[in-house]
């Protein structure tokens, strides 16, 4: 197979890790910087360009797209879909688990568990925004925000009051949820390939932190889930679409709940709090996908055949 890896960065871990399994399965692959992608939009012949270079041949392509390029890097990956390439994630469905709101609302009218949220755009419905989610303590998020940046827990009604009045001064989209205490600071963060649970992880906040993102100075051990939260983790990735996952939620008292669904999770911590090699993991269900679609086209072709 030929594979296209859409990463702004080919030194960062998990795009390495993607490379390394690829081609240790024999593969050919190629890691481009979505940015430097353009494209030739057509109906009869789409194409797409690289530094100067028409692409073509590609099998299948795996984005991982940074959520400040998410615009850009879902219309290159629908350009690879139109070209017939296999994506490891559909851009409809990186872009629906990036948009925080729309992935809660989709989440919720499904019956996931989730944290009691809240949604307003005007400063007169603060307070009963407050109320509706429970009061303080409760935590503020960004809407755009990523890897724990842009979320803010506020300890007391004032604070929640003074910070929601400033990001909505700032004209920035932000949601209310309340605050998990009993999670403690931590969180699990469960990998799904082709909608089965192959790795799970608790991650922990560094001392006084409430985020619990490795990024943020957390650390993951491995954990091992309920049934409950494996259906749940199951049941979230097949609600967004999305063939690969983190599934990121908390122990609450009313059993698990969801804080998000991650198109693009890294690698490096469930690598190494699991011991598996979650990038062969995916490399393998890829080459399945890519024998099933052949055959799918072969047969296509000998009916086709038939009826000539």
């Amino acid at each position: 197979m030929k594979i296209a890896i859409l990463s702004r960065n080919p030194k960062l871990y998990s795009t390495s890790r993607f490379v390394e399994a690829a081609e240790r399965r024999g593969h050919e692959v190629r890691v481009l910087d979505v940015l430097r992608c353009y494209m030739n939009i057509t109906s009869l012949n789409p194409t797409i360009h690289y530094r100067g270079e028409e692409l073509s041949g590609f099998d299948a392509v795996i984005p991982r797209i940074g959520a400040s390029v998410t615009f850009y890097g879902t219309a290159v990956l629908r350009q690879f879909e139109m070209m017939n390439v296999f994506p490891l994630n559909e851009s409809v469905a990186v872009t629906r688990s990036r948009d925080k709101l729309r992935s809660t609302q989709l989440l919720a009218r499904k019956g996931i568990g989730l944290p009691v949220t809240g949604f307003a755009n005007n400063p007169d419905d603060i307070e009963d925004l407050i109320s509706e989610v429970g009061g303080a303590p409760l935590v503020i998020k960004l809407l755009e925000g990523t890897q724990g940046i842009g979320v803010v827990l506020a300890e007391t009604h004032k604070a929640a009051e003074s910070v929601i009045q400033a990001f909505m001064g700032l004209n920035a989209n932000i949601m209310v949820q309340e605050f998990i205490k009993e999670a403690g600071g931590s969180d699990i963060r469960c990998f799904v390939v082709d909608g089965k649970v192959v790795a799970s992880m608790k991650r922990q906040g560094a001392e006084g932190e409430f985020r619990s993102n490795l990024h943020r100075g957390g650390t993951a051990t491995l954990i091992r889930l309920t049934p409950e939260e494996r259906s749940t983790a199951m049941r979230a990735a097949k609600i967004m679409g999305l063939n690969v996952c983190g599934v990121d939620m908390l122990r609450s008292n009313h059993g698990p709940v969801v804080m998000e669904v991650n198109s693009s999770p890294g690698l490096r911590g469930i690598e190494e709090a699991s011991g598996k090699d979650i990038a062969e993991l995916i490399i393998k269900f890829i080459e399945k996908k890519i024998v099933a679609l052949e055959a799918g086209k072969q047969h296509y072709r000998t009916l086709t055949r038939g009826k000539g």
